[in-house]
């Protein structure tokens, strides 16, 4: 699946009103060209502005608030669109736009910048919106190849705007990627039944020690930490999205006893899981 919306229309549809804090099963990027506000991604309040891009996982929990009525574009795909034309998950991956978790962060196109962007964002458009060949039964096959190569098109030009790793050993960078890199996918895969960073070390065939260290030096946190942010994440996320109970949010994220749960939530976050549920205004907080 692939679609897209300008900013614009999702304003006039609303009447300008913020939508539910909500999440999607597929990505999306929000490229804002025009407009204030703020987005909440994963519980962290992000500015809107003018060419800012922001990036959006299967699973993130989101809400778009514009104080003034925006300009931009939406795009949206899922993961077996990607498959489908041969946008794969490697590619993807190296390109560090998507992060797992709620690691990523917006990307800000400086003014002057984004000719090819805007070239491969009108190109999106308008092969999407094509009537050429109508009736064809191979057009709407080839249609999506060529919106596929222009969005892969698009994709490459934000990664040219992403700022430079800030260490210039280039082996130790490689290296401290890939660690940091496979971690971060088992994570995702695993959070709700691995809790021990053991799990993750001996999985990726390295020490308790070592993995902690990389981390620690790539991010500012390491193993332990990264796991329990993980899981109070999807425990936030399942506690805004679904009625599930605090016995059965327990019982998703692994935990067998739902009061080790509850300690594990206030330990983390020093606050009451039952209390951050009953706010109410979760994103305004």
């Amino acid at each position: 699946m692939f679609a897209y919306r300008t900013m614009e229309e999702i304003w006039e549809e609303t009447g300008g009103e913020s939508d539910e804090p909500h999440r999607h099963n597929f990505y999306t990027i929000i490229w804002v060209k025009e407009g204030t506000g703020f987005h909440m991604i994963d519980f962290t309040s992000h500015e809107m502005k003018p060419g800012r891009l922001f990036f959006l996982s299967p699973g993130q929990v989101h809400q778009v608030v514009s104080h003034t009525e925006p300009l931009g574009l939406v795009l949206m795909f899922t993961g077996d669109f990607l498959c489908k034309y041969n946008i794969n998950h490697d590619f993807l991956k190296a390109l560090s736009l998507f992060e797992p978790g709620n690691t990523s962060l917006p990307l800000d196109i400086k003014d002057g910048d984004e000719m090819m962007l805007e070239l491969a964002g009108k190109e999106i458009v308008s092969v999407f919106n094509s009537e050429i060949n109508k009736g064809n039964a191979n057009c709407e096959r080839f249609k999506n190849e060529a919106v596929a190569s222009w969005l892969k098109i698009f994709l490459i030009e934000c990664y040219k705007h992403k700022p430079a790793d800030k260490n210039s050993n280039t082996q130790y960078t490689q290296t401290e990627k890939s660690v940091v890199g496979s971690f971060k996918e088992l994570l995702e895969e695993n959070f709700s039944k691995w809790h021990l960073v053991s799990h993750y070390a001996i999985e990726l065939s390295i020490t308790a020690d070592y993995l902690n260290n990389v981390l620690k030096d790539s991010t500012g946190i390491n193993a332990k930490e990264m796991i329990q942010q993980r899981i109070v994440l999807e425990a936030k996320r399942l506690g805004v999205n679904t009625s599930f109970s605090s016995k059965e949010i327990a019982y998703t994220l692994g935990f067998k006893d739902p009061a080790h749960f509850s300690k594990f939530y206030k330990s983390v976050t020093g606050e009451n899981f039952t209390d951050f549920r009953s706010g109410t205004d979760l994103y305004n907080k």
